[in-house]
């Protein structure tokens, strides 16, 4: 075999589910020198990621810091880490991440249950608090803030207070949602909440941001065995915010920068401004697909603004309209996950991508598809 060629992968404008596409400049930091992850200088960077960080979630109290890892690790990192063999959890499954939260929770062992909506509709507060007092006592109650296969906003105004009158702890999948919707962290009562890097905050996917209570710290400290090296978060709090640091992984230092340069960017444009374009660029494109005949799968008042389940037309192929889009427009578009789920296209205008030029040219692109 000779020596392959360099890579040269084409342009895409990325309008799925995630990862969007990379802020400009994000990109261009990565070009800087890389530091050593023990190395000083690094130091203030990470104190300016976790600063900004908790601006973004609303955050006041508690610990906040980015996994060297996946939106998924992140939900796992706060299962593993708030719940021992034997616990009971009690999940809001709204679609496919939902589901994904039970999956995990299984295999470390919890007592689940799992309270559910149809899809395209959010799982009532009213529904959550029930289970959670037939429970028994659970010891986590988990739900998606903003449901990537669905489209759906989930209503977590009381669960916070309902979690913690029962003495549980609220653990809110915002993977889709930080950087696009607010999150209010602590106004909502939240313990432990993730994220991503690569949906509306515009960077690359690498890093899951992570924030913790001081309630779930205290979970943490007084479980009867520890959680695994990798996600331990008191060992991670020693890399992130103890001066002098103590080692615990080599972290990924070009997409720190990255991560610090996106954050940089959405308190540059102002958090509730990045909340109000996101907002007023779903709602233009929601609006088109509407005038033109689509149905949406979430109901209205949950509709997310940053991504459109658009439910795929009877007698029309969604997964050749995709690779029309793709091939013929470069324009990337999700589809259903899995076989349960209704045929549909998955729609992100997120980051960089949410702006009405972007919205009306993935709209173009539908009717030209459909019209052929």
């Amino acid at each position: 075999m000779g020596i392959p060629a360099l890579i040269a992968p084409g342009q895409r404008l990325l309008c799925g589910p995630g990862p969007s596409n990379i802020e400009p400049g994000v990109q261009a930091v990565m070009q800087q020198p890389v530091l050593g992850h023990m190395d000083p200088d690094l130091f203030p960077i990470l104190d300016e990621i976790t600063s900004m960080l908790a601006e973004a979630w609303g955050q006041t109290d508690g610990l906040t810091l980015a996994l060297q890892a996946t939106g998924t690790a992140g939900m796992e990192a706060g299962i593993e880490s708030l719940t021992e063999p034997g616990d009971t959890a009690v999940v809001a499954v709204a679609g496919y991440f939902g589901a994904r939260i039970v999956d995990i929770c299984n295999r470390h062992g919890a007592n689940v249950v799992e309270v559910t909506a149809p899809f395209g509709q959010p799982v009532s507060q009213s529904a959550i608090a029930d289970a959670i007092e037939a429970s028994g006592g659970a010891q986590i109650v988990a739900v998606v803030l903003a449901e990537t296969s669905t489209g759906v906003r989930q209503p977590i105004d009381e669960l916070g207070e309902i979690a913690h009158h029962h003495g549980a702890l609220l653990l809110v999948d915002c993977v889709t949602a930080l950087g696009g919707i607010p999150v209010d962290f602590t106004r909502h009562g939240i313990d432990y909440a993730f994220s991503c890097s690569q949906k509306c905050l515009g960077a690359p996917p690498g890093l899951a941001p992570a924030a913790l209570s001081t309630r779930a710290l205290e979970r943490i400290d007084g479980r009867r065995a520890p959680a695994g090296f990798t996600f331990d978060f008191r060992l991670l709090e020693q890399y992130w915010h103890a001066r002098p640091p103590t080692y615990h992984h080599t972290a990924p230092v070009l997409h720190l920068y990255a991560f610090h340069e996106a954050l940089r960017q959405l308190h540059a444009e102002g958090p509730e401004q990045r909340y109000t374009r996101h907002a007023d660029v779903g709602t233009h494109f929601q609006e088109g697909l509407r005038r033109r005949g689509f149905a949406l799968l979430a109901e209205a008042a949950h509709q997310l603004p940053q991504l459109t389940a658009v439910c795929v037309p009877d007698g029309v192929d969604g997964k050749d309209v995709q690779v029309g889009l793709l091939r013929k427009h470069g324009i990337e578009v999700g589809g259903g996950l899995g076989p349960t789920f209704p045929a549909m296209w998955r729609v992100g205008l997120m980051g960089t991508n949410a702006t009405r030029e972007t919205a009306d040219r993935v709209l173009s692109a539908f009717a030209a598809e459909l019209d052929a």
